[in-house]
Parts: structure tokens; C-alpha cells; sequence
């Protein structure tokens, strides 16, 4: 401010006159914001901007003009009514289920309190013969499908190669697998080459209900939806089996419970069969159970033993999906922390291998000294479950055994550990000594339960000791795309096999196919095989084409 008296008048003058001038801009703009219609534009007819206008207002001088904020705060304030708590801790039980489910959930909450067994439903053909848990859902699902194809390019290739010739022509399969837009993809296979087929789910948690829809719709009978009840299940594999008029000549299986079931009640279509494709270590194991009996009276394809299976979907998948698996489950962080992984086999190698990048302290459990010093020679410290029950803070199974953690070690471990299975059974973790009245179960999440004790120690159990990655997340498709591709080649051979070139056994895959089903992935990868020289096939005594390892050659 100037020094001389009439100047320094002048300019408070000045001041006061720009102050008032803002102060009536203020008014104009708040009136005309409070009348302005929703369409009209921010700065129509403002004579400044609204931050020139802020600019204006000296920061000594409070404007006038405050903002009114709405007083009726009962949206926010009043408690919601008990119908309106029911309806909010519905929605977020359904938001729980679609965040971390195996899939994205589109099912009508509507329709939850009511069994896919109490429904009657039908395709756009007219025809009823499915149970899934909404037919609606079908237009989801089938983008759930077109999604999977993307990344499961050789198996397309093999359905565009074979369809002209239909070697499924007259199969007719009942499949009892994971149902995913992987399996799926598989499925639509399987018809596009000739094939009738009719599934159900080996898991009552992995269903994606959306893709269940879309493939009853185009006609294929699904009988399984997410969260069957152990009665449900059994029902669901009886109505694939027991149609009239028609009779399955093949089976895929994956765990052996519809193997298991056909042999038991429908001892003559079992005797038909012409062949059996199963995926999983369990299965395999009851497969080899009956042939040792001698009542496995069709021959059998061991595809979980196949290089394609073991080394990339036991291995590569599990690598991935155990982290996908957990994180979604319980938001746990992974560095510092101790963990369990019983069993060093493909699922356990590779488990260790993702918590370990991960920053976590692992330790190993094994009975084979040949798997156990492999865990030593990568780092990993071999215990009894027993030395380190007390300590640490996620146990993981991955043997295909029974009882390999007891309520006994339950018991004994600390407040707030986790306790997950990777292999198929749930036979690994002891969970029915849980269901006794001293403890609680307390559902948090979908497919996240806390038992709870008397003291007050909370375990947390997920998907009740099933299968972790495809009841509570999901798997990479692209290393699905390799056993299913693997499957497809199996149910191929078995039924066209000339009479008497497969006995009443249990067979390997042949391993011209296992390398087949690799060569048909190699392109995703832009890669370029090196051919063997007449010279250098003749040195090392092979066919220039292939198989390039023997049967007992181990990867």
C-alpha cells in the first residue's frame, strides 16, 4: 500500500469495490447453479471462470454465500429395517460368491433358496434333459466358452483336422470332470467329431454354473451346478448314466467316482464299455485296484501319468493357481511366511516353486527318498509334519492320500493358520473329526470356513478340504488346452483300437501322442523344431519323425 494518505484511501476504495463486485458474482453464480438445468453447460453465462472467480475473493474477506448441504441424512443415518438387513446381508453373500468363485456367478439370487432338482427347465429346443442351476444363464456361459477358445488353439486345430472323418462317430461318453468353459471347449470337441456325450461334475465346487447352461442348451445333458450336496452329487452322476435307451460305450473320468459307480449299480453296462480315460492320481490308483483285483474287465487309458498331464497341468498349473487360490480365499501375504507342502510330486514341486518366488519359508513332507532328496537338492527343508505342526501358518496337501493331517495335528496348530488341499480327494485333511459339537464353523466367505474352539483358536479350512484351485479360483487355460487335447487323443485311440491291441488293463499313453499334443502347442509360442538329418536319426537309432524318448524315459 502507498504511503501517501490520499493514495492509500484511493486504493482501499479500490478494494472494497472489487470485494462487493465478487461477493454479487458469488450470488449470481450460486443462484443461477441452483436453478441451472442438468443439461446446460458449467460456464454458460458466468461473466469469469469459477476458478478465476475463487481467484477474485481476498482470502481476509469470508464469502457470503455458503454451501448448503441436503439435512435429510436418513439414507445414511437410520439403521436399515430387518427385512432390509436380510436383503443387504444377501447381497453381500452374492457378491462374496461372485468375487471369489471358481467364475464370474450370473445366477438370479431369486432362484438360490431353490434346488436345480425342484426345477423344471428347458432349452430353446424344448428339451429338459439337464439339471443345472439356471438355464437362463446360457448366453453367459457361451462367452465364457468363446474366451476359453483363445487360448486353446490346438485343440481347435484337432477339431478342425479330425471332424471330416468323425473317429468319435457312435461314441457315446459319459464325463464326469471339473465343469469349466476349459472343459467346455473340450466337450464341444468331442461332438464336433461324432460324439453323443452326457457329463457331470467330479467336484461339488468347481462348476461353472453359466458354462453348465450353455452346454445344455446346445444339447449336451449336464446334470451338476456349484454347491451340490453330497446327495446331489451321486444323483447327478446316476441321471448320466441311467437313461433309457441309451447306453455309454466310453468313459471320462477324473477321480473315479463314475467309474466307481458304474461298476457298482450298473454292472452290465460297465461290461460294454469300450474303453476308460482318467486324469487323476486317485482315479488312476482305484483304476490299478480293480486290474489287480481282476475285475477291471475294459482297458484303461493312466492319462494322469502321461508326460502332457504330469509335466504341464500337475506342474505348470498348479504353479500358477496356488497363489490365485489362496489370495482370493484369504488376502494372505505370502512373504515370511511358513508354510507346509506335503508331497513333492509334480503338484507339490510345483506349489513350492510359486511360494517360494514369493518370499515364503517352506518346508517339504514326503515318503518317496527319491521326491524327498529332489526337495533337498532345491532348497527346501525336509520335516515331519509333526516337528512343525505348532508353527507354521498354511499347510497344503498334495499327496492323493488319506489323512495326512490329523484332527490330532488340527489341534495343535495356531490361532488363525490355513489349511488347503491340491490334490483331487478330500480325503487328505481329516475334515469330518471337525464336525463335532465343541467346535464352531463359521462361514466368512464362498468356500472359506473358520473352525473355531473352545479356547477361542480359529483354523481357517477352504473348500472344505477339496481341490483349492478350481473350487476357489480358476486355472491358466492354455495348460488346460494340453490335457484336454491329451483326453480327446485317448477317447480317439480306445475306440477305434482294433480288437485285442488293448486287453482289460491299464495303459500309458503311447508317446507319439504325448509328443503330438506338445507339437500342436508349439505354435502359440511362435517356435521352430529342429528336424533330425537321415544321418543323425540312423546315429541315435530312432525314426527321424518320432517318438524321440522311450516309455521309460523320464522328463
Amino acid at each position: 500500500m502507498s504511503d501517501n494518505p490520499g493514495d492509500a484511501k484511493l486504493e482501499l476504495k479500490q478494494a472494497s469495490k472489487e470485494v462487493k463486485e465478487s461477493e454479487n458474482v458469488a450470488e449470481k453464480y450460486s443462484a443461477m447453479t441452483e436453478s441451472r438445468n442438468s443439461d446446460m453447460p458449467m460456464n454458460e453465462d458466468l461473466p469469469v471462470s469459477p476458478t478465476a472467480f475463487f481467484n477474485a475473493v481476498p482470502t481476509h474477506k469470508p464469502v457470503k454465500k455458503q454451501i448448503q448441504f441436503v439435512e435429510d441424512k436418513q439414507e445414511f443415518s437410520r439403521f436399515p429395517t430387518k427385512a432390509g438387513r436380510r436383503s443387504l446381508s444377501r447381497s453381500i453373500s452374492q457378491s462374496s460368491t461372485d468375487s471369489y468363485g471358481s467364475a464370474a456367478s450370473y445366477t438370479d439370487s431369486s432362484d438360490d433358496e431353490i434346488s436345480p432338482r425342484e426345477k423344471t427347465q428347458l432349452n430353446s429346443k424344448g428339451s429338459g434333459d439337464f439339471c443345472v442351476k439356471n438355464i437362463k444363464q446360457a448366453e453367459f456361459g457361451r462367452r465364457e466358452i468363446e474366451i476359453a477358445e483363445q487360448d486353446m488353439s490346438a485343440l481347435i486345430s484337432l477339431r478342425k483336422r479330425a471332424q471330416g472323418e468323425k473317429p468319435l462317430s457312435g461314441a457315446k461318453i459319459v464325463g464326469c470332470t471339473h465343469i469349466t468353459a476349459q472343459t467346455a471347449v473340450l466337450i464341444e470337441t468331442l461332438v464336433a467329431l461324432g460324439a453323443q456325450c452326457r457329463w457331470t461334475a467330479c467336484n461339488i465346487y468347481s462348476t461353472q454354473n453359466e458354462v453348465a447352461a450353455a452346454l445344455s442348451e446346445i444339447g449336451v445333458a449336464v446334470f451338476a451346478w456349484k454347491g451340490e450336496s453330497e446327495d446331489d452329487f451321486w444323483w447327478c452322476i446316476d441321471k448320466c448314466v441311467n437313461l433309457e435307451g441309451w447306453q455309454a460305450n466310453m468313459i471320462l473320468d477324473d477321480g473315479g467316482d463314475l467309474t466307481h459307480w458304474v461298476y457298482k449299480k450298473y454292472p452290465n453296462v460297465f461290461k460294454k464299455i469300450r474303453g476308460i480315460v482318467e486324469e487323476s492320481v486317485t482315479g488312476v490308483h482305484r483304476l490299478y485296484q480293480l486290474s489287480k483285483a481282476g475285475k477291471l474287465c475294459v482297458p484303461a487309458m493312466n492319462v494322469n501319468d502321461s508326460v502332457t498331464k504330469q509335466k504341464f497341468d500337475n506342474l505348470y498349473c498348479c504353479r500358477e493357481s496356488i497363489l490365485d487360490g489362496l489370495k482370493r480365499t484369504t488376502d494372505v501375504m505370502f512373504g515370511g511366511k511358513q508354510v507346509v507342502v506335503c508331497g513333492y510330486g509334480e503338484v507339490g514341486k510345483g506349489c513350492t516353486a510359486a511360494l517360494k518366488a514369493m518370499g515364503s519359508i517352506v518346508y517339504v513332507t514326503e515318503i518317496d527318498p527319491i521326491c524327498a532328496l529332489q526337495a533337498c537338492m532345491d532348497g527346501f527343508r525336509l520335516v515331519k509334519l509333526n516337528e512343525v505342526i505348532r508353527q507354521v501358518d498354511v499347510i497344503i496337501t498334495c499327496t492323493g492320500n488319506k489323512s495326512v493331517v490329523t484332527r490330532d495335528q488340527l489341534d495343535r496348530m495356531k490361532n488363525g493358520s490355513i489349511v488347503c488341499n491340491m490334490g483331487h480327494s478330500n480325503t487328505e485333511i481329516d475334515v469330518a473329526s471337525l464336525r463335532t459339537p465343541e467346535l464352531t464353523w463359521e462361514r466368512v466367505r464362498s468356500q472359506v470356513d473358520h473352525v473355531i474352539w473352545p479356547d477361542g483358536k480359529r483354523v481357517i479350512l477352504l473348500a472344505e478340504g477339496r481341490l483349492l484351485n478350481l473350487s476357489c479360483s480358476t486355472v491358466p487355460t492354455f495348460v488346460l488346452s494340453i490335457t484336454a487335447t491329451t483326453q480327446a487323443l485317448a477317447l480317439i485311440e480306445l475306440y477305434n483300437a482294433p480288437e485285442g491291441r488293448y486287453k482289460q488293463d491299464v495303459y500309458l499313453l503311447p508317446k507319439k501322442m504325448d509328443e503330438y499334443v506338445a507339437s500342436l502347442h508349439l505354435p502359440t509360442f511362435d517356435a521352430h523344431l529342429t528336424e533330425l538329418s537321415e544321418e543323425q536319426a540312423k546315429y541315435l537309432g530312432l525314426n527321424k519323425n518320432g517318438p524321440f524318448k522311450p516309455n521309460y524315459y523320464r522328463y
